[in-house]
């Protein structure tokens, strides 16, 4: 039988980060995996059991100055990850940088080579509870995305997109969705 080795507890020393700001919150119960890999701008605050997935090597991840990351987010950024400023990122968001390639029929999904696919969430966004972001998404300023929204494909600027998948049914900006 082959014998398993866990990733780490979770645990985390401040002194461990690639960067961090003045004024950063972590609640209770938060996680942390590879935080030489991560960097956080000031007076980010990351609400409870939210889970930090850094990876060992890549891109890493970078969360801008002054966001909020509700309780019990998922992170993970082996394809890279950057987070603007001023994000509000509701409970539960799940944000993923990787899939497996589909192997054929015959053999399992998880066979399949893994695609690192990078993440970009602009400035001012609002990522609402529950929230889905899928691998190789980039996510414009100022865009508002409904709760429960997977969102599998770009978002323009000051877009409003709800659904699964996600569609923009408005803009912020006065622009018509059509």
């Amino acid at each position: 039988m082959k014998a398993f080795s866990s990733h780490g507890s979770g645990e985390f020393d401040v002194a461990d980060f690639r960067a961090l700001g003045a004024g950063v919150v972590f609640e209770a119960g938060v996680l942390v995996f590879h935080p030489e890999t991560i960097e956080l701008g000031d007076n980010v605050y990351v609400g409870h059991q939210a889970i930090l997935k850094g990876y060992y090597q890549g891109a890493g991840m970078q969360i801008g100055a002054d966001t909020w990351i509700g309780q019990q987010c998922f992170f993970h950024s082996a394809g890279g990850l950057r987070i603007g400023a001023a994000v509000g990122i509701g409970p539960g968001v799940r944000i993923i940088t990787s899939n497996h390639d589909d192997p054929g029929p015959d053999r399992p999904i998880m066979d399949g080579a893994i695609q690192f696919r990078p993440v970009s969430i602009g400035d001012g966004t609002d990522l609402g509870v529950g929230a889905v972001i899928l691998p190789g998404v980039t996510v414009g300023k100022g865009v508002q995305v409904g709760a429960g929204a997977v969102v599998a494909e770009d978002l323009p600027d000051f877009a409003v997109a709800a659904g699964v998948p996600a569609r923009i049914i408005r803009y912020r900006d006065g622009r018509d969705a059509r």
